[in-house]
């Protein structure tokens, strides 16, 4: 069973790296192909000032997406309750995501967005679900105390 659990691991690790050069490779195809304005298929905004801004949104570094990591895989109840929810989602992605929700200055409208953020982008969980709410309204309560 252990060996069977470790195939699957390493199958989905390969996976995600075959994925990783994938796009890697298209983004050096598109950047010969396009030169200097391949950069207009990447930022939505090339005129704007995200250059300025840069540090506002990186993701490396980053103390808050870092103390969501850690906490999104401790041993925490809700962190476990999180995880089982998202099923096979990717937790690193739910965490980037939970991290740009924590910048929504109203609590009742970050809320909603913790709450979309745990239906998922199908929406086959019903976003009211009581459940859904009490994981989502603990999930932050927890965020505000390590955070």
């Amino acid at each position: 069973m252990l060996n069977k659990r470790e195939t699957h691991s390493c199958n989905n690790q390969v996976d995600a790296f075959a994925e990783a050069l994938a796009t890697a490779r298209q983004m050096q195809q598109n950047w010969l192909t396009y030169g200097v304005d391949f950069v207009n298929l990447y930022v939505e905004d090339v005129d704007g000032d995200w250059l300025e801004t840069w540090e506002d949104d990186e993701i490396l570094g980053n103390y808050r997406l870092d103390a969501i990591k850690e906490f999104l895989v401790s041993n925490d109840s809700v962190a476990i309750k999180v995880r089982q929810h998202l099923g096979e989602r990717s937790l690193f992605d739910f965490a980037v995501n939970l991290e740009e929700s924590w910048r929504i200055f109203e609590t009742n409208d970050r809320l909603s967005a913790v709450r979309r953020l745990l239906a998922g982008e199908e929406n086959s969980v019903d976003a009211d679900d009581m459940r859904l709410v009490d994981l989502a309204n603990n999930l932050l309560i927890e965020l505000a105390e390590i955070l």
